[in-house]
This record gives structure tokens, C-alpha cells and sequence, in this order.
């Protein structure tokens, strides 16, 4: 195996396949990215088991060939490359790769035991901009459960409605609600995805303008673009009927701008105490919204906002982490939050945004 490559491509592409190998106290070739060397393209696989990719990208071939490499020392090798070529060719058992004045021996690993990435031939099918549903997984992934005692919680949800493709994540402290307008979305039974692999599938996404043709059955769901092809476990289980939970009405409303926003909660984080808590406070008759926190070992901070506020006056006190993680995914300059009394859940969003609602139970005083 013998290829000339951009050393730019090559690193971007390794580094993203690296992300998804992973360790295996009995197949230790998991660690390694499988590269092989074909009609002037470079193929790259990894996979940990749960999640699996194929990128290619184009490359200059002399010789054909496949080898398995283990994906950190690769990945650092050619991050630390000055040139802007990179020579790559296979010499008993070891990767030689040259750029200018740097030449380095890689140690190659067998490969006979690197795991076939399946391929989803019959199921459900949907059709998407790759960033469009990049997009949609970063809105709410971050409000997943880290714990996976309840993998349904510990994943995104994602499921048709009309004429959009809804994501939904929750930890049941807070819940996370983003809407995609897509043409033609077919009816199709809800997927679960498990969020530490959405993540991943959400930055490959990201990257390509291409169209993203997503194929899924009862256990796996396959996403392909021109220069990639990823495969992901589903999580087999229920979702939370969480739309029980929403409020349907408001009492109370309150819309500032989400620069001032953003940075009051930036300011009170500051001297949050150790549950990371804040105190809002909502008095309509004095026209008064104001975000405190107080941390007896370090001081204490009130801000008040500018905002337009109508309805009942309500204090509450929030985690300020499940409070801030929303904002930079809320594309408009006003900020809403509504209240439904005392103990009940904050909904934020854009004040005007019917595509992503973010919703947080208030913390106990």
C-alpha cells in the first residue's frame, strides 16, 4: 500500500474516525482504524460495536492495499505533520510516512479480526440535509442523562410530526425539544438513539452540505452521504410521553433580550453556591425581573432585566448549568420564559420560536 495525500484532509478525516474506535479487552483491534486503498480513494473504517464509519476521501494510489493502525498514535502522527503532502506507503508490517523534513514509522496491528460494519439492505427511510439534522441532535442532546440505567433517558428520541422531524432529549430535570421542517417526512414509529453516539453522528453531520440518507429498522439505523457511511445501535424501549408534562397554559410570561440574558446568568453563575443554584424573581407591579445568587463563602449578585412581563408574580430558584444550556441554541434576539406557578416547570424559547422548546424543573429552596 502506497498513497500521496493533502495532509489537511488526511487528518481531519483520521481524527474523525478515530472518535468512534474504541477499547476491547478481547479484540483489541477495535483501537485501530482500518485503511484501505482503492482506485484512487482512501477508505477509513473504525467502530467501537455500538457505533461504526466508512469515510473516503480522495487520494493519489500507487499501490493498492489495506492495514489496520492504531487510531490515537496516527491521529497525533500526522497532527503534528508541517507539510502539506503527506507520503503514506506500507513496508513490512509498519506505516512509513514522509512530509519535507519529517519521516515517521508507525507500527501497523493485525487486521484479520477488524469487525464488518453491517449495512442496513431493508427498513424505514428519510431523507435530510446532513446539517439540517446535525442540527436538530446538538439542539437537545445535551439535556440527555449521562447515566444509562434508563437508556431510553440516556439517548435522543427522534419521530415524525406533519411535516417535521422532531429530536427530544431529557435526564427528567429538564427536556430539550427541537423541530426540523422536512418535505414528504414519511410516518414511521420513533427512534432512540443512545446519546453518546448522536453526538458523534451530529459532528460528522455537521461537516457536509450533503444530503443524508438515513435508513433504519428495529435495532440499527445507517446514515449515508457521498463520503461517508455511519451505523448506530438503536436503543430497543419507550420513550416518556413527556408531552404530559408541557404546560398548556401560562401564568406568567416574560420576554427580555437574550444578549441581557445571556450574560445576567453569566454574572450570577459566578457566585453560585455548591448545588449551582439561582433565584428568579417576577413581580409584574414592579415591572421587576431579577436573577440573584449567593455563596456565603465568596459574596453575592442580584442583576435585573429589562423585560416585558404580564401575568402572576413568581420566585423560583433553578440549576444555573440547566438554566444557560439552552441559549445558544435559541436563534433570536428576545428570550421568552413562561411560569405555571410555583414548583412547575420554566419553559424557555425564542419569543416568537415555535421549533425549539427547552423546559427545566425549578430546584427545591
Amino acid at each position: 500500500m502506497k498513497i500521496e495525500c493533502m495532509k489537511e484532509k488526511l487528518g481531519e478525516t483520521i481524527a474523525s474516525a478515530a472518535r468512534f474506535s474504541g477499547k476491547h479487552p478481547t479484540l483489541p483491534v477495535l483501537s485501530a482504524l482500518l485503511c484501505e486503498a482503492k482506485q484512487n480513494t482512501l477508505l477509513i473504517r473504525a467502530t467501537n460495536l455500538d457505533i461504526g464509519i466508512e469515510i473516503t476521501i480522495p487520494v493519489k494510489v500507487f499501490t493498492e492495499g489495506s492495514v489496520a493502525i492504531p487510531a490515537q498514535i496516527i491521529t497525533q502522527t500526522i497532527s503534528a505533520i508541517q507539510g502539506k503532502q503527506v507520503l503514506w506507503e506500507e513496508k513490512d508490517g509498519n506505516i512509513l510516512l514522509s512530509s519535507g523534513s519529517y519521516k515517521t514509522i508507525v507500527k501497523c496491528v493485525p487486521k484479520d479480526d477488524f469487525p464488518t460494519i453491517p449495512a442496513i439492505i431493508e427498513g424505514d427511510e428519510v431523507e435530510i440535509q446532513a446539517k439540517k439534522f446535525a442540527e436538530g441532535i446538538e439542539a437537545v442532546v445535551y439535556s440527555a442523562s449521562v447515566s444509562e440505567i434508563k437508556p431510553e433517558l440516556s439517548s435522543v428520541y427522534i419521530y415524525p410530526e406533519q411535516n417535521m422531524l422532531v429530536f427530544v432529549s431529557t435526564d427528567s430535570f429538564r427536556l430539550a425539544e427541537k423541530k426540523i421542517p422536512i418535505k414528504g417526512i414519511k410516518d414511521f414509529p420513533g427512534i432512540i438513539i443512545p446519546y453518546k453516539n448522536a453526538i458523534e453522528i451530529a459532528r460528522v453531520c455537521s461537516t457536509t452540505p450533503d444530503s443524508l440518507r438515513i435508513v433504519f429498522n428495529k435495532h440499527h439505523i445507517s446514515f449515508s452521504s457521498n463520503s461517508f457511511h455511519i451505523t448506530s445501535r438503536l436503543i430497543e424501549g419507550t420513550f416518556p410521553d413527556y408531552k404530559q408534562i408541557i404546560p398548556k397554559e401560562e401564568k406568567t410570561r416574560v420576554v427580555a433580550l437574550k444578549q441581557d440574558f445571556v450574560q445576567a446568568v453569566k454574572a450570577t453563575a459566578v457566585f453560585a453556591n455548591k448545588f449551582n443554584q439561582l433565584s428568579i424573581k417576577v413581580k409584574p407591579e414592579d415591572t421587576l425581573f431579577s436573577i440573584n445568587s449567593k455563596n456565603s463563602d465568596i459574596g453575592e449578585i442580584s442583576v435585573s432585566l429589562d423585560a416585558a412581563i404580564s401575568g402572576d408574580s413568581v420566585e423560583m430558584n433553578v440549576n444555573t448549568r440547566y438554566f444557560s444550556d439552552c441559549l445558544a441554541h435559541i436563534h433570536q434576539d428576545s428570550v421568552a420564559l413562561l411560569f405555571n406557578g410555583p414548583g412547575r416547570p420554566i419553559i424557555i424559547s425564542g419569543a416568537s420560536d415555535t421549533l425549539f422548546t427547552y423546559l427545566v424543573m425549578p430546584m427545591n429552596k
